[in-house]
């Protein structure tokens, strides 16, 4: 077993799609804009909200005022209209049982990641939930795990990142990290093919075995 896990939180830990694009859709309609149908939004699950906000409302919007919106809804009640997929947490437990260090490692900003982690009962499982900074300064999943990497001092070729997005791989990569990409995300198995993910895990009750056999 790998000495340390990265584990993503939104598509990998839990499933945040009505919370999340509940919160676009009326962030955008503040806005005056028509929100894409419910169903064609599954895409901005993952992204800092930053970049995926200018995708549907054009250029030069303010994306900032948009964050600020769905700020205003998601806090309302957004944040906890999430599920945890159906296996998911027994893996975690295991994997942490037989690991001996874990962190989430999320582009969702800690204050909003931090408490969906001990609310849905993970928090246990993990040394500390590294996310996003509300002003944007973290955005980029790479530099999160590089501040994983300083404060904690792990050893990038001892670590996995498990996520379900490409930018979880690129991330891990940047860093000489070996990635699992898990398929009941928002990704899909071709994205994190293409991504270059070290190994795609199918099912939650796959992981453990998978994290315990993937090279580092």
């Amino acid at each position: 077993m790998p000495s340390t896990i990265l584990f993503d939180l939104d598509g990998t830990l839990t499933d945040p799609a009505p919370g999340i694009i509940g919160s676009f859709r009326k962030a955008l309609a503040d806005l005056g804009h028509e929100p894409p149908p419910y169903e064609t939004l599954g895409w901005i699950i993952g992204p800092a909200l930053r970049l995926s906000f200018p995708k549907v409302m054009g250029e030069g919007a303010d994306a900032e005022a948009a964050v600020e919106r769905y700020r205003v809804h998601y806090r309302a009640g957004g944040m906890y209209d999430l599920s945890l997929y159906p296996g998911m947490p027994e893996s975690v437990a295991a994997i942490g049982a037989a690991s001996a260090r874990m962190f989430v490692c999320t582009a969702k900003p800690e204050p909003y990641a931090i408490p969906i982690v001990e609310r849905f009962g993970y928090a246990p499982h993990f040394e500390r939930v590294y996310g996003a900074a509300l002003d944007g300064s973290l955005d980029d999943k790479a530099d999160i795990i590089a501040k994983i990497i300083a404060e904690q001092g792990i050893d990038p070729a001892d670590t996995v990142m498990i996520g379900d997005r490409m930018h979880d791989i690129h991330a891990a990569q940047r860093h000489g990290i070996a990635s699992i990409g898990v398929a009941w995300g928002y990704g899909g198995v071709v994205e994190l093919r293409e991504a270059g993910a070290t190994a795609i895990c199918q099912r939650p009750e796959d992981l453990p075995e998978m994290v315990a056999s993937l090279p580092c």
